[in-house]
């Protein structure tokens, strides 16, 4: 039987939903993509580990996707078996001040979890369009805060479906990193330890940094984020600007005229374009300024 049909037979045995020739390009926020060979939607931990067990038995790396916030996949799309999380929804009180929550669950609901049990400290992260597991692989942060700064401990599995626990110290997370980074496990599930604080003062905070995002980002068309990493001592963006090239387009591809550090899509923009815009501004940058620019965004395969 071909690895293929083995796979739909197994998602089928374990109620897992599947879809073959699937355009990536609607499960990133790039809106970029070319279509998954087959793509496998796992509803909770039990049934992602199963589907790991079941990769390792046939030999298979699967590529694992959440909310596709910091992806560029390329426009032949992916070949073997994609997995997405996004129906990976579940959210809950651990403690007082604990939420446990699986990696599927964006970033934004899980904030919206916690000011609703006046539990502060993921302000910082409302409006990062990324999922759990993303923001755990990333220590994702903006306005000052980060994942590490709340973030007690992580439920993962290796690619034999093996369940593993790590705490804090072990996730090594630092400026866009974390162990994940060279261990070959998964996020299943993120504990965050959290203040109380009451409701309406947490809102008041996550409404201020939603409208500095807006305000300052080009939140209305297709991106993947911030393009680059910060370099040490810069601001991406303001390095972009500084040499002119905010509004340079190829393609689809743009450098946005609103932040500098952001490329988006104008319309039909392919992986190519981006790619070739991402090159044409780190070379640029390097020339006039010195700089070598660090893309932040993850391209795939």
């Amino acid at each position: 039987m071909p690895v293929a049909a083995q796979f739909r037979d197994f998602a089928a045995s374990i109620h897992c939903a599947f879809k073959e020739g699937e355009p990536l390009s609607a499960y990133t926020s790039f809106r970029i993509g070319g279509p998954a060979e087959l793509m496998l939607f796992p509803e909770n931990a039990q049934m992602l580990r199963a589907l790991l067990e079941f990769c390792g038995q046939m030999q298979t790396v699967p590529f694992i996707l959440g909310k596709g916030t910091n992806l560029l996949i390329a426009d032949s799309g992916m070949p073997g078996v994609t997995i997405c999380t996004e129906r990976m929804q579940s959210c809950t009180l651990l403690s007082e001040t604990e939420i446990v929550c699986d990696a599927g669950l964006s970033l934004s609901k899980l904030c919206m979890f916690a000011q609703q049990n006046g539990l502060s400290g993921l302000e910082f992260a409302y409006g990062i369009p990324g999922s759990v597991g993303g923001a755990v692989y990333m220590n994702a942060g903006a306005y000052g805060g980060e994942i590490k700064d709340v973030l007690s401990c992580v439920i993962s599995a290796d690619r034999q479906g093996r369940q593993h626990v790590h705490t804090r110290d072990d996730l090594e997370l630092g400026y866009r990193t974390s162990v994940f980074h060279r261990i070959e496990e998964i996020v299943l599930s993120g504990i965050f330890q959290l203040k109380k604080d009451d409701p309406d003062a947490i809102r008041s905070r996550m409404d201020d940094i939603k409208q500095r995002r807006r305000d300052k980002q080009p939140l209305n068309y297709p991106s993947a984020g911030s393009t680059f990493k910060r370099p040490e001592g810069y601001y991406a963006g303001a390095l972009i600007e500084q040499c002119g090239l905010k509004g340079l387009r190829i393609g689809g591809a743009q450098v946005s005229e609103k932040h500098a550090g952001f490329i988006i899509n104008c319309g039909g923009a392919s992986a190519q374009d981006v790619l070739a815009l991402i090159d044409a501004v780190r070379e640029t940058v390097l020339m006039q300024t010195g700089v070598l620019l660090e893309p932040e965004v993850c391209v795939v395969p």
